[in-house]
């Protein structure tokens, strides 16, 4: 075990049950840390089989996350980016597949000189030293990694067995924080202590005590559960700290400061950093709070019967990357998910399969008229053919309405798609996702990827990961960003068709970003005199935005629907 005793290492697990919020917490101590002027990184070990998190159903699993280097991994991911505004990389976060596929090529490939390789140390020790690495990359001197799952869980007992094992050679080094969930049966009840004890005690039988516990609860926990959680868990009264709900997850650090948490934690490390604090956040989080001026986002996909947790795990960084514009403008967004089905013409929506399809037009195009109350409108990524035809039906109402638009990724081939029907009249233009047979494949794979295609070699079809873009000066993309070159994380596998470039540019499209070799299109927009904002983006401009440094694209959209929205105001005297 090779962790060096120069870095210091804080684990985070839950207790109870899942979703209690381990991410947001581990995000927040590593701001409060990173304002006492401590260099940290944070890890995210997720204890699925799975590799890495490419595969997973982002409506079970959440959003998948993408790194500049191309690692596709869990949201929190990018809630650790947000806070600390840094960009981590694949080091930063494993799996139990992972681990046990470098171990075993490892093995296969004689790591080992031969010897037997067990479960225990190896696995546990293959952990200790990524987060090792993750801390040397970074050059931090806290490491700060959340455990998935739950104590008591066998999936990540081994993860928790390197816990044990760092904090039996470093006692000193490794402070160990448990988020536990304390219910309340109705709001006349206490809240209870009791799954807190027992997640106390399924970590004690594992050989681990906690050094602090996160009371996670509807209200702030009084001096009382306070006592008994540290009579019954062993932890002194002080170190049980209230994580009582907040409306806004970047409340979270201001909330644990409130009980000293940042120095109580530095000081079980035996550090003593320079004295600094929250000031920048808590003026973030002032400013969001205070905003008054609303401004409506739809968002527009193909969600059916999903209940809005899902959509909001699903497009995590969409909704924070909006949250983040609107706070730099002072607006109070209002984000609507609107089903791309409603807009299709379909006959059994008009009233059963023996209405007409102009009746059925007339419903659409009624639903339609729902996008005139937002002050902009979002496509974001997807995949597949449901709800698309609705997708295309809204994005041209928006292109005619002169509704702010902006396309993520599959929204912006959408948008490609949409004028290569609608104004140069190719009305089977397509993406070959959708129809391979399609004349005018305005939407394909490049030939070479097709190659790799027939060769069965998947993995290197999709562009994964931060990538250059050459913007054209006097665009909007360009004056969004104020420079001409840009980098920005892609995840999808089709593009824009270079055989039809130069016929989209005559229908009006400027491909205002461009790969250097100007072979690949990044950004697609309509000029400002013909439509105040109609732009999409290739890649996914969200993976990128902070809280004080909102995405360009993002905060350059809102901004022009905040001025749609002052309009209207104006013009209703208001």
């Amino acid at each position: 075990m090779s962790a060096s005793p120069n870095t210091k290492f804080i684990f985070v697990v839950g207790g109870v049950m899942s979703g209690v919020g381990k991410g947001v917490a581990s995000s927040s101590i590593a701001k409060i840390l990173q304002s006492r002027g401590i260099e940290v990184t944070s890890l995210k070990i997720d204890p699925y089989v799975n590799v890495d998190a490419g595969t997973m159903n982002p409506t079970e699993h959440g959003e998948v996350f993408v790194l500049d280097d191309g690692t596709e991994c869990d949201q929190d991911m990018g809630n650790y980016e947000r806070f600390l505004d840094r960009d981590l990389s694949g080091v930063n976060y494993m799996t139990t597949g992972s681990v046990y596929k470098t171990v075993i090529e490892r093995e296969r490939s004689m790591g080992y000189g031969g010897r037997s390789v067990s479960v225990v140390p190896y696995i546990p020790m293959e952990v200790i030293e990524r987060i090792r690495k993750a801390a040397e990359l970074a050059k931090a001197k806290i490491a700060i990694t959340e455990i998935g799952g739950t104590a008591g869980e066998y999936e990540n007992i081994l993860f928790l067995e390197a816990v044990r094992m760092l904090k039996i050679k470093f006692p000193k080094d490794v402070v160990l924080i448990l988020v536990s969930h304390l219910p309340i049966m109705n709001d006349d009840n206490e809240l209870k202590t009791k799954p807190t004890q027992h997640a106390v005690r399924a970590l004690n039988s594992v050989g681990l005590q906690p050094d602090f516990i996160l009371a996670r609860a509807k209200y702030p926990i009084d001096e009382k559960r306070k006592e008994k959680i540290a009579f019954n868990c062993s932890v002194s009264e002080e170190d049980v700290i209230s994580a009582p709900d907040v409306d806004d997850i970047y409340d979270i650090p201001i909330n644990f400061e409130k009980d000293n948490f940042g120095n109580k934690i530095l000081a079980k490390l035996d550090l003593r950093p320079p004295k600094k604090d929250l000031k920048e956040w808590r003026a973030l989080v002032e400013r969001m709070d205070g905003a008054t001026q609303p401004v409506n986002i739809g968002i527009v996909g193909k969600y059916f019967s999903s209940g809005k947790f899902v959509l909001a795990d699903s497009y995590l960084s969409v909704i924070e990357a909006i949250r983040h514009a609107a706070a730099h403008w002072g607006f109070k967004p209002q984000i609507h998910w609107i089903d791309s089905e409603d807009f299709e013409v379909r006959a059994t929506r008009a009233g059963g399969a023996k209405e007409s399809v102009a009746k059925a037009a007339a419903v659409a195009a009624e639903n339609l008229s729902e996008l005139d109350l937002y002050d902009g409108v979002i496509v974001p990524g997807g995949f597949g053919a449901r709800g698309v035809e609705g997708k295309l039906e809204a994005i041209r109402y928006c292109r005619e309405r002169k509704i702010p638009y902006l396309g993520l990724c599959y929204g912006m081939q959408l948008a490609t798609i949409e004028i290569a029907r609608n104004v140069l009249g190719w009305k089977d233009a397509n993406t070959t996702e959708i129809n391979p047979a399609t004349k005018h494949p305005v939407i394909d794979i490049l030939l070479e990827q097709k190659k790799l295609i027939a060769e069965k070699k998947y993995g290197a079809t999709m562009r994964l990961g931060a990538y250059p873009a050459v913007l054209k000066k006097g665009t909007i993309a360009e004056r969004a960003y104020g420079v001409t070159r840009i980098s920005e994380r892609h995840r999808h596998r089709f593009e824009v068709n270079p055989v039809f470039v130069k016929r989209l540019e005559r229908a009006g499209i400027v491909f205002s970003g461009q790969s250097p070799s100007r072979r690949l299109m990044e950004v697609m927009e309509l000029p400002k005199k013909i439509h105040p904002f109609f732009a999409g983006a290739q890649f996914h401009p969200e993976l990128k935005s902070r809280p004080m440094r909102p995405n360009p694209l993002f905060r350059e959209f809102v901004k022009v629907a905040g001025e749609r929205r002052a309009a209207a105001d104006k013009e209703k005297g208001k």
